[in-house]
């Protein structure tokens, strides 16, 4: 037991006992304790296997690889529309996990031996995705822009697809691809400000200066 997650657990403010509970399984399938990405995460032989997630309407406890698990009770959810090997399990209250005891040991367990065998879901590839046609325009008509678009990580030209992609009407797919145009030939990804950083990071503006 990290003493990392006993400070975790003793200040949360909600779903302190559930947490508790699922760190108690997990923990009883001789697993690794740790405290990343500020939550308390399992892994077997050095490789991340599980990791408990407090949200506002529920708790959840999520398998990094857990496409790959067979998910005969079918309880894993995809946290996102475009997430591709990570499932969560969630609850909304401590009798359920109890009662789920047995299953979570069972894809607890499943998760070790995938571990074990070394399997890996191959993430689709950024061809995998329908480049939206306004923006397939834009990259036929400005040369500098598909240069620098196809100089972008594999993750940030998926990350500008998915958001062009997703409005359904093409002038709302066109103003998009306008306002991020001059970021994309900046060499920046969607995320990324403009001083380097993450626009996630609550302290920055995206204009080279912080935010009191």
């Amino acid at each position: 037991m990290n003493p990392k997650i006993d400070t975790f657990l003793s200040t949360a403010k909600k779903w302190q006992e559930e947490m508790e509970q699922l760190r108690k399984i997990i923990l009883d399938c001789g697993l690794t304790e740790e405290l990343k990405w500020g939550k308390p995460c399992y892994s077997f032989q050095n490789a991340n296997l599980v990791i408990i997630q407090p949200f506002k309407e529920y708790c959840a406890l999520l398998f990094f690889n857990g496409a790959l698990l067979n998910d005969p009770n079918g309880i894993l959810i995809k946290p996102g529309e475009n997430t591709q090997v990570g499932r969560q399990i969630r609850f909304t209250n401590l009798q359920e996990i109890r009662k789920l005891k047995p299953v979570l040991n069972a894809y607890l367990y499943e998760a070790i031996e995938v571990e074990k065998a070394g399997l890996k879901l191959t993430p689709k590839t950024n061809t995998a995705y329908v480049i939206p046609e306004e923006f397939q325009i834009k990259l036929n008509s400005l040369p500098v822009l598909k240069n620098a678009f196809e100089a972008l990580t594999p993750g940030r030209q998926r990350a500008y697809i998915i958001y062009f992609s997703a409005p359904k009407q093409s002038k709302t797919r066109e103003t998009r691809i306008e306002n991020y145009l001059q970021k994309i030939m900046s060499g920046k990804g969607i995320a990324d400000c403009t001083c380097g950083l993450s626009k996630r990071l609550p302290n920055c503006d995206g204009s080279h200066k912080f935010l009191k």
